[in-house]
């Protein structure tokens, strides 16, 4: 049987990825893993680790083809929210070497990455949503005219990681802080793609009161629907959750559905939202595995497995879904002796 070999690109810090498809792949296949930091804690789990250009780099896509044809690589996985653009737009031409890119199509990132876009779409379909501004003076007004209260949220319209996220909760702090965010932005790794838009790429967003979920929304490599996976967030830490405890409830399982239908997306998508005064308001798309897919995965989803059974086109055991919710898991941190050779 031809082996299933899987490549993680910016594999960072998901070990638990890394052996969860480990796991599921039971020997037939190998995990390799790229990253341009040669002490990424991810490497040290994988079969092969290979230390790579940056994502910007002329040669990164080049290499990263290289790399699938001398490891005979079945499919690429990223796990980096700046690197799914590019690997959309040459999605093709890693097809026509017999390399499927498991990341959803250019629309579905285009909406998924920027936070504006993502916006107008949630409007378009009529689905809740904090306000949200990208010009300060429309969002002063709306303060003023008492529309819109503080406190808000000021985010990178293209963000990642939860970089430059701050909370405001007078007008001298917005406009002061909104000055300063757009001049931190040009020193951090979003201004790349920030740059074209430089003076609307930061959004000013209403802040939610309420309860925050993080939602597994899975569909298979054609946009077609699986199901929802949900937990609710007891704990954040660095921007991913820490803490979290699986839910199942017919409202969650209906807007993931929803969202699915609407986006078809390709493979898991995480999305984050908030349930206030009986209303979910959707909060973000991250059109790949998220930091809280362990939380779902030892709730009993085995997406990894999913995955494996799709590229070899098997049926799905019932063992890979057996979700259950009341499962409380927590974070913790651990040591890896990192390879320097790598």
């Amino acid at each position: 049987m031809k082996p299933t070999n899987i490549l993680f690109t910016c594999s960072g810090r998901r070990n638990y990825l890394i052996n969860y498809f480990k796991e599921a792949l039971n020997n037939e296949g190998l995990i390799i893993a790229t990253d341009m930091s040669a002490n990424a804690p991810a490497l040290a789990d994988a079969d092969i680790a290979i230390t790579v250009p940056s994502i910007y780099d002329e040669n990164y896509i080049s290499t990263i083809k290289d790399i699938c044809l001398q490891h005979k690589v079945t499919a690429v996985i990223s796990l980096n929210d700046l690197e799914l653009p590019l690997l959309a737009k040459h999605k093709s031409n890693f097809n026509n070497i017999g390399v499927k890119v498991l990341i959803s199509n250019e629309d579905v990132i285009d909406i998924a990455f920027d936070k504006w876009k993502f916006y107008q779409f949630l409007m378009k379909e009529k689905l809740t949503t904090p306000k949200t501004f990208i010009h300060i003076n429309e969002a002063i007004a709306e303060t003023e005219n008492n529309t819109l209260s503080y406190p808000l949220i000021l985010k990178p319209r293209w963000g990642s990681s939860s970089i430059g996220i701050e909370t405001v909760d007078t007008k001298e702090e917005l406009i002061l802080v909104h000055k300063l965010l757009l001049i931190k932005l040009k020193k951090t790794i979003l201004y790349k793609a920030s740059e074209k838009e430089i003076n609307t790429a930061i959004l000013i967003q209403e802040k939610i009161k309420g309860s925050e979920y993080g939602l597994d929304i899975l569909n298979d490599f054609n946009g077609n629907y699986y199901g929802t996976f949900a937990r609710e967030k007891l704990a954040m830490r660095s921007g991913e959750t820490d803490k979290a405890i699986s839910v199942i409830t017919p409202e969650i399982l209906a807007i993931g559905e929803k969202i699915s239908l609407l986006l078809r997306h390709s493979g898991n998508l995480d999305c984050d939202i908030f349930i206030a005064e009986n209303k979910i308001y959707i909060l973000e798309f991250n059109p790949r595995f998220g930091g809280g897919y362990p939380f779902s995965h030892e709730a009993g989803i085995n997406t990894a497995a999913i995955y494996i059974a799709w590229l070899k086109n098997e049926k799905i055991k019932a063992s890979f879904n057996n979700y259950k919710s009341n499962i409380t898991f927590a974070k913790c941190d651990r040591l890896l002796k990192i390879n320097s050779n790598s």
